[in-house]
């Protein structure tokens, strides 16, 4: 499979095993066919597509991309197009706005620093929307296919033996499960997926315990029978 540069004269492809972001694409609105972020992209190997995109200018999975440069965030403002554009990104899963280029210098677009504060302070407090600065049009692609990338990973399993409380019934088998040598947090839901309870784990023959345990059962039977 390869990627063809769509901004190049030169009919140049992209092997799929140089591409940073083979599994999951970066949908571009098709406004942005011709933008510098899309250049960017291609000449940094991406997996990107194009298609309509009736809100925000970019998808990643289930994010919603916004990117605005400092002059659009400032112009979004003053003519209330910010709001709308914020209200439509909550209908998707996730959302993020990308500020690209951003000036502290609040002065030069002759409105007040503290409407812009404001205004930035309501979209992570009131909308709950992520904020990511971005230096220029190469760090935003970057920023995507950084997205793209981490969305496209296995998710973690995470242990619960961090948290001060185990609040269900099933997190607090997890708990104690986890308090044995060995036992991790995927080892130990695919020991309560199998046998269902603390009592038949602890009940259970070797050799089935080996299954999801492998060479730590010896290890977390010697400790059952302390």
């Amino acid at each position: 499979m390869t990627f063809e540069n769509i901004f190049s004269k030169t009919k140049t492809s992209v092997k799929i095993d140089e591409c940073p972001n083979p599994k999951l694409p970066i949908i571009i609105d098709t406004r942005e066919k011709q933008s510098l972020i899309s250049a960017n992209l291609v000449g940094k190997k991406a997996n990107i597509s194009f298609e309509k995109l009736e809100i925000g200018d970019y998808l990643v999975g289930e994010t919603i991309i916004e990117r605005k440069t400092y002059s659009d965030f400032i112009s979004s403002i003053l003519d209330k197009r910010l709001l709308e554009q914020l209200s439509n990104m909550k209908k998707y899963p996730k959302y993020l706005l990308i500020l690209e280029n951003f000036d502290f210098d609040y002065k030069k677009f002759g409105i007040h620093e503290n409407v812009i504060r404001g205004v930035l302070l309501s979209i992570a407090v009131d909308f709950q929307i992520p904020l990511v600065y971005t230096k220029n049009e190469s760090d935003t692609a970057s920023f995507l296919i950084s997205l793209a990338k981490k969305f496209s990973k296995p998710k973690t399993e995470y242990s619960l033996r961090q948290s001060k409380k185990a609040s269900t019934l099933a997190e607090q088998k997890q708990f104690i499960l986890e308090g044995f040598p060995g036992v991790g947090p995927v080892a130990s839901k695919n020991l309560l997926e199998k046998f269902t309870t603390i009592k038949n784990i602890i009940n259970a023959p070797e050799e089935e315990l080996e299954k999801i345990l492998g060479k730590k059962t010896s290890k977390f039977k010697e400790t059952l029978e302390k």
